[in-house]
């Protein structure tokens, strides 16, 4: 999950990595979603942040979060999840 601010928009760059991986892995493994901090009361202690925040969850469970547009360290994450 792409969580972000309204002021800031989720992080488009990171969309073309999560579309890459899917057609590698296939589409039914990976999910991608966007979440805005500011209308969802479950995500606010993200609020207030400059740096783009991804949620990973598997099982319906938080396994991981990583902060920032670092694509070496989403994709190593996406694919230890997965």
């Amino acid at each position: 999950v792409d969580v972000f601010q309204a002021w800031c928009g989720p992080c488009k760059p990171v969309v073309n990595l999560f579309k890459k991986i899917r057609n590698e892995v296939g589409s039914n493994l990976l999910h991608f979603a966007v979440a805005e901090v500011d209308s969802i009361d479950a995500l606010e202690k993200y609020r207030g942040q400059c740096e783009p925040v991804f949620l990973f969850y598997t099982g319906g469970e938080l396994v991981a979060v990583v902060r920032g547009a670092n694509a070496p360290l989403l994709q190593k994450t996406i694919l230890k999840y997965l």
